[in-house]
């Protein structure tokens, strides 16, 4: 399919969608009755308001409404969220590629640019890398997706902010039982307890556990996965509400890698014979927990803490000759690191201090401390993928200790201002105890700060539409992982933070048409971190003088008649180096790699509470160029999908059954690329045609 918008000018576009969208909305909701209207809530913003007063691009996605699916990916939930990026790999052992509004693109593995937190607690570390592999779907509430400026709310990396919830128990105790299978005998089981509270004090709980496996859709992509939720709640009598949250994740991944376009072409399923000796894979093993407090002092003040800790564990075999190694630079073919983080989170909040306002402040510190070290990927024998000698031995210890202060005052009837400052600063410190001939001392340490504006003026045009314009700082850190190798020797303590100007100028509408969302952006960065080519095996980045995004987004969502459901969203971003990048084929004017430059989804549904279900969705996405120079991309494509179950409810029992297809057209497509990937091998391909079905059993007591 060949998508016609990329010929229309920006200008234009934005203009005339936009202009016709207000015009349309504001005469429709002139010319009905009024309706009373479902309110949604949204946390994200931490205002306390409804989505339609709440001047930032929030969506909000409830997964009882995404169950025909296997429940193992963040894809199979978060579609048709604009200005999302969100690519399935194919790959288990590199997580998927997340990028919003082209912030976060150039991650060849687990989520740079985007802070990600389950249940309030950071997925993200300190210095802006995180990853999705924990969060449970099977015990998931909703998932709210912040982007645009308001996300600089989060402090470093908050190119945009994903948190996801897990829901509380309720009503009577259950069991549910769970079994899943689908195409390359991928097959999942999965347990959920739950149960409410009957007073003031009890514990509600929900404790879910699930167990997934594959042969992988590619040559050399099988992967194992156990994951572990739970939450317990306590309501107290004196109003206060404490969640306790407990996560444990465990992955063995084998990793296909990337292909060129030549072998994408003759056999997307293959690994690449050469590599294939090297049996490269990833094992995790990650736990969590935390604890939430919040508190009504009174009517007007409010107590909020959060204090989390966790350790994750990662070995990572990779395909590098044993020949590459030989440099006395080199830290080896295989990762080794166990990182324990911990954290916390305190603020509070004030309401109607003066008439119409609103006051938060706050204090966030993060921490962690990892044990790295790198080994040859080969023994005495000469034989690949075993753990040889040592040859990286380090100590990173990383920490932040934000302060921030938000303020909203609806200062007349149709107007309010929302304001926040955030001072974010990032301490590095790496203490390196392998010390060799030719391998010196590379120890180091470095400081990044950046105090982070925000304001946003909104317009409550009528009582069903609502207009905003916003301005942020943004800040991102390079993560360790960036910084380990340079050019010169030791490590690259002199790569610069990115920073940021984002301006956005937003409509929404919730109204007898459904909910519409518009929102036109520029993001202008200085110094964005971009790759500097490879040193003795090694990737290395750098800073770029200028990028430019802007873009267009929409939404809508509506229930049609009864249980029938449509949504349609449509993204276009335009994402450019904004100044020559010196030394490389990089011109002004080049394209961001990594980033669609346009992407349209559209799904229908029939989704009774019991009864059959049923529901289609097609995604286009347009090309995405694999490296700064745009020396080749990967080709649009356009998918479709299709889901039907049926849920059956007696008196304490539910059974749940469905049956899905995805790549209806068996469309030879590249789900992913990895950018800028030093031997070309550019590519990841997506699955063909590919079907799953499940049934679940509850049963409650």
């Amino acid at each position: 399919m060949q998508s016609k918008f990329h010929t229309i000018p920006i200008n234009m576009t934005l203009l005339c969608l936009t202009s016709c969208i207000c015009q349309s909305l504001y005469a429709e909701t002139k010319a009905i009755t009024p309706i009373v209207l479902p309110t949604l809530k949204v946390e994200a913003t931490r205002t306390d308001t409804a989505w339609l007063n709440t001047p930032a691009s929030v969506y909000r996605i409830e997964q009882d409404k995404n169950q025909n699916n296997l429940g193992v990916n963040l894809t199979e939930t978060l579609k048709g969220v604009p200005g999302l990026q969100l690519n399935n790999r194919e790959n288990y052992a590199q997580d998927l590629q997340l990028s919003m509004r082209g912030f976060g693109a150039r991650s060849t593995f687990g989520v740079r640019g985007i802070r990600l937190y389950v249940d309030g607690i950071p997925a993200t570390m300190p210095d802006g890398q995180g990853q999705t592999s924990n969060i449970d779907l099977s015990s998931l509430d909703h998932i709210e997706v912040l982007g645009g400026p308001f996300s600089s709310l989060y402090g470093n990396s908050s190119g945009g902010a994903i948190l996801t919830s897990t829901k509380e128990g309720s009503g009577q105790d259950s069991i549910e039982l769970g079994y899943s299978a689908g195409s390359h005998n991928k097959n999942r089981a999965d347990v959920i307890l739950q149960g409410g509270a009957d007073k003031a004090g009890e514990p509600s709980y929900v404790v879910s556990s699930s167990y997934f496996d594959t042969d992988g859709y590619r040559e050399h992509s099988a992967a194992k996965k156990v994951l572990s939720n739970a939450k317990l709640t306590w309501d107290l009598d004196d109003g206060s509400k404490v969640n306790w949250i407990l996560n444990h994740v465990d992955i063995h991944a084998d990793d296909p890698q990337g292909l060129t376009r030549e072998q994408w072409k003759a056999n997307p399923k293959q690994q690449v014979a050469f590599l294939k000796q090297f049996d490269v894979r990833k094992e995790i093993n990650q736990t969590q927990t935390g604890l939430t407090w919040s508190k009504p002092l009174n009517d007007q003040h409010e107590l909020y803490a959060m204090a989390y800790a966790g350790q994750r564990e990662v070995i990572q075999y990779q395909s590098i000759p044993s020949g590459t190694q030989t440099n006395a630079r080199h830290a080896g073919g295989v990762i080794d690191f166990n990182r324990d983080y911990y954290g916390t989170d305190v603020r509070w909040t004030g309401k109607d201090l003066f008439p119409n306002t609103r006051f938060t402040a706050g204090l966030t510190f993060d921490y962690m401390d990892e044990d790295r070290k790198g080994f040859e990927n080969f023994d005495a024998n000469g034989n690949y993928g075993v753990k040889g000698d040592l040859r990286r031995d380090e100590n990173n210890t990383l920490w932040n200790l934000d302060p921030y202060l938000q303020a909203s005052w609806n200062f007349v009837p149709a107007w309010t201002v929302d304001a926040g400052l955030r001072y974010s600063n990032v301490h590095y410190e790496s203490k390196d105890h392998y010390i060799d001939v030719g391998n010196g001392d590379d120890s180091g340490k470095t400081d990044y700060d950046k105090v982070l504006p925000s304001v946003a003026l909104s317009w409550a045009m009528t009582p069903t539409l609502n207009s905003y314009v916003s301005y942020a700082k943004g800040f991102e850190t390079p993560t360790f992982t960036e910084m380990a190798y340079s050019a010169d020797e030791g490590m690259n303590f002199n790569l610069q933070p990115a920073s940021s100007d984002n301006y956005e100028l937003g409509l929404k509408a919730q109204n007898s048409w459904g909910n519409f969302t518009a929102a036109v952006f520029q993001s202008k960065t200085q110094n964005d971190i971009v790759s500097a080519g490879t040193e003795n095996g090694r990737a290395t980045f750098k800073n770029a003088d200028k990028t430019l995004r802007e873009g267009l987004e929409l939404s809508w969502n509506k229930a049609l008649w009864r249980d029938l459901t449509a949504q349609a969203s449509y993204s276009y971003i335009d994402a450019t180096f904004d100044a020559p990048i010196p030394n490389s084929k990089v011109e002004k004017g080049s394209k961001i790699p990594g980033i669609a430059k346009n992407q349209a989804f559209a799904a229908i549904g029939w989704q009774p509470e019991t009864g059959f279900n049923v529901g289609v969705d097609v995604r286009f996405m347009d090309k995405v160029y694999v490296d700064d120079s745009n020396s080749d991309a990967a080709p649009r494509y356009t998918v479709a999908s299709a889901n039907a179950g049926y849920v059956w409810k007696q008196a304490d029992w539910k059974v749940r059954t469905y049956v899905r297809a995805d790549n209806l057209f068996d469309e030879n497509y590249v789900g992913s690329v990895i950018v800028n990937d030093g031997n070309g091998r550019f590519f990841e391909p997506a699955d063909g045609m590919n079907w799953s079905a499940g049934l679940s059993v509850s049963k409650a007591f």
